[in-house]
């Protein structure tokens, strides 16, 4: 009897493709907005497994804790303010519709008072222009985008922007790093597997042996390889 495919125990969500959030630091989000500015102070600096950029623990003077991504340069002890009246400085956050063009911000929130969604690992977005109650961003990726002038952002850069460029060097760590979020590596072909694991498993040759096409009713398990296909090959004449 055949095992389950790769893609049938992930749809199952054991265990072992599950993120282990319960390892994980917390949850980021932003301290209440209220009409004052608050300020906080950094408590520490923390490395959490589920997140690529290091985390600063900020209290502020409401006695709210809150994680936070560290902007590049923030240290334990540096004292930064959140609300509409604080300064345009590294690790404060303020409303995007009150910080000047041309600056860095991050996480970034989509929606007022909905939580920061974007920009929360290496790089910065920025602020290009401003069009009535929207403001138009350029995202790391270069895309512009428009968000409300109410959402909250931070200013300044995430901290630990080289992260990417640094090799793994060895398999073990690259494995233990995707393990810590319910990736599973390494991942191999079909044909590279043996016969009980994969309909296309079981030979030393790099070929299938069989035709790649399915039917779109097949039953899990057998539908893998080109679903349903009107047609294979190149197609067409040169």
């Amino acid at each position: 009897m055949t095992k389950r495919l790769i893609q049938q125990a992930r749809g199952k969500g054991g265990p072992r493709y599950r993120a282990p959030s319960f390892n994980y630091a917390g949850k980021i989000s932003y301290p209440k907005q209220t009409d004052e500015t608050l300020r906080g102070e950094v408590m520490d600096i923390i490395n959490s497994v589920g997140h690529y950029a290091p985390l600063a623990v900020v209290k502020y003077e409401d006695d709210q804790e809150v994680l936070l991504p560290a902007a590049l340069g923030l240290r334990k002890g540096d004292i930064v303010h959140a609300g509409r009246q604080a300064p345009v400085k590294q690790g404060n956050i303020l409303c995007l519709g009150d910080v000047p063009s041309s600056y860095p911000v991050f996480n970034i929130e989509l929606i007022p008072e909905n939580g920061p969604k974007l920009v929360r690992s290496s790089g910065a977005a920025f602020v290009i222009t401003k069009e009535g109650d929207k403001v138009i961003l350029k995202m790391p990726s270069k895309q512009l985008i428009k968000i409300n002038k109410n959402c909250r952002v931070m200013v300044g850069v995430v901290a630990g922007g080289g992260r990417s460029e640094k090799p793994f060097v060895k398999g073990g760590k690259k494995h233990i790093a995707r393990r810590r979020r319910g990736k599973l590596h390494p991942t191999v072909s079909g044909v590279a597997q043996n016969a009980v694991d994969h309909k296309f498993g079981g030979t030393h040759r790099r070929t299938k042996g069989r035709p790649t096409t399915t039917s779109r009713n097949a039953p899990p398990g057998r539908k893998v390889g080109l679903i349903a296909a009107r047609k294979t090959g190149r197609g067409g004449k040169k």
